[in-house]
């Protein structure tokens, strides 16, 4: 027998924590094994790349922290504001704030009769999280959470930042910079399609657009480092 319940996941549940993950773990991967492949390029030793990667690894996942605990912090400053001011403006112009909350509804394809009765019966409910949701664009998927995005990009980019330095440890050392770019190209490929299979989205293209630009970033960091090459003629 069919239950009576019909809940769905949609993806949107992930946007937060899959958009922070994603990013970190990404960039992880191509900052650390691009930094990696410019030193390698150098002639720098293998010890010297394995200093350079944990250094790369703990600067990074630290700098994602603080630069995602930031920029979602001042997101949710603005909502924080942007509350404070409909809660305001639902004490002083009750009557303007139901009406446009209709309006709101006659615009999304309610009769004016039936939308004056939602607004009616939602601001009843809860005012404020009636506006937030439909005035604002506020709600629990898409509120800020800065604490969980931090840790989720510093967790996520430690992951990512692994890849380059297993690569480095298991590696022979004259073929640790092809070791390194094969790891890191896979890698990136599995994230890819990781991260678009929790989405919902192609894992191919998923795992060939970040391929490619992880590639460029690679080869260009390696081009750079050959320009400052230090081995011993």
């Amino acid at each position: 027998m069919p239950s009576s319940h019909h809940i769905e996941q949609h993806y949107m549940q992930r946007t937060g924590w899959l958009r922070a993950s994603v990013l970190g773990a990404n960039d992880g991967i191509i900052s650390v094994t691009s930094l990696i492949m410019g030193m390698a390029a150098s002639g720098a030793s293998t010890q010297t790349l394995l200093i350079t990667c944990i250094a790369g690894l703990i600067s990074g996942a630290t700098s994602m922290a603080a630069g995602e605990y930031i920029s979602v912090k001042s997101q949710e400053d603005i909502e924080k504001a942007d509350l404070a001011m409909e809660h305001r403006e639902l004490q002083r112009n009750p009557e303007l704030e139901l009406k446009e909350l209709t309006h709101i509804y006659i615009a999304r394809g309610l009769t004016p009769e039936l939308a004056h009765d939602v607004a009616v019966q939602l601001t009843a409910q809860n005012a404020l999280e009636a506006h937030a949701r439909d005035e604002i664009g506020i709600n629990d998927n898409t509120a800020a959470k800065p604490l969980l995005a931090a840790g989720s990009s510093a967790l996520a980019f430690s992951i990512g930042a692994l890849f380059p330095m297993l690569s480095i440890l298991l590696s022979s050392e004259q073929y640790v910079a092809q070791t390194v770019m094969v790891v890191g190209v896979v890698s990136l490929a599995l994230l890819g399609a990781l991260s678009s299979y929790a989405a919902g989205t192609s894992l191919l293209k998923g795992s060939m657009r970040v391929c490619i630009w992880g590639i460029i970033a690679m080869l260009f960091s390696s081009w750079i480092g050959s320009l400052f090459n230090v081995t011993p003629l």
